[in-house]
């Protein structure tokens, strides 16, 4: 019997000129990553305000960790860790200082653990720096690190690669696979960058104009889209012919000099490294999923427009 740490029955948020959720149905099994997809407006934010008790449903249902009763979902509601939308940080604070102040808040003893989260997150050298002084990906990071407080078993993160560059990217999604893999925290999260989930996400929904149209698998999805790794180096002769013989797969070399590799991309890092230790300089490397963007776009009946 699978166990899930979310569903929801029929969950409904109306406004009065708009609706905001029309009678959805989601289910998140524990221990996997939920990639939730849809434009901006389609409701993401709203079912992720509500299951974590900053709004409330016009009527239906949800189970977290379970419960249905209200005092069971407030119980239930410890064992999540959540960042929504910008995250609430008290601007004339250090990063640390924002830790200490939530850490209190939750009751939360342990004060070693603020250190050990800030570095996981990479800003444990900030210092005495204010956070009004921090970007807005620096920003993300300290919200993520405080959703982190207290080990929580599921981790709802709303647009978490805002403002951060590739670099930032790259290392949240090498850290939220490792948290999974190694503590099994569920994980709900929502991105534009549909490339990313596609590296990231166990399962996904797709969401528009409040209506979930499906729910599948990574392995459902890969069948419906293929993705291929983008790559451009200084010698793309050379690193075709290692390539063939080192990584086979189907490789199509593209009229502006690159080389899209196929049916190697769940080991992305490994090509990389293969090719750097060949000499080979690598100026651009990056995973494509336009079929994914494709399916979506096709899912919801029209063109893309955030």
């Amino acid at each position: 019997m699978e166990e899930y740490v979310l569903q929801t029955r029929q969950l409904t948020k109306q406004y009065p000129k708009h609706t905001a959720l029309a009678q959805v149905d989601l289910s998140i099994r524990k221990g996997s990553i939920y990639g939730f997809i849809g434009q901006n407006g389609a409701g993401k934010s709203t079912l992720m305000r509500i299951i974590s008790g900053l709004a409330f449903p016009s009527f239906g249902s949800f189970e977290l960790f379970g419960q249905s009763s209200a005092s069971g979902i407030v119980q239930a509601r410890k064992r999540m860790g959540v960042t929504i939308e910008s995250p609430a940080l008290l601007s004339h604070l250090t990063a640390r200082g924002n830790m200490e102040v939530r850490r209190l808040q939750k009751g939360i003893s342990d004060r070693a653990s603020l250190d050990k989260l800030l570095n996981i997150v990479g800003l444990d050298h900030t210092g005495s720096k204010p956070v009004k002084e921090f970007s807005l990906g620096m920003k993300q990071r300290l919200g993520l690190a405080i959703a982190l407080l207290g080990d929580p078993e599921f981790l709802i993160l709303d647009e978490p690669t805002n403002g951060l560059d590739p670099v930032g990217v790259m290392e949240l999604r090498q850290l939220l696979t490792k948290l999974n893999r190694d503590t099994g925290l569920t994980i709900l999260i929502s991105s534009h960058i549909l490339s990313e989930l596609h590296l990231l996400a166990t399962h996904y929904g797709i969401i528009h104009q409040g209506k979930l149209l499906e729910q599948l698998t990574a392995g459902e999805l890969n069948e419906k889209c293929r993705q291929y790794l983008h790559i451009k180096v200084d010698d793309s002769d050379r690193a075709v012919e290692i390539l063939m013989d080192q990584a086979p797969a189907k490789i199509n070399r593209m009229p502006d000099g690159s080389i899209r590799l196929y049916e190697s991309t769940e080991r992305p890092g490994a090509i990389s490294s293969l090719l750097a230790a060949s000499g080979l300089e690598i100026e651009q490397f990056m995973p494509v999923s336009e079929e994914l963007e494709r399916y979506f776009i096709q899912k919801i009946g029209g063109n893309s427009h955030d």
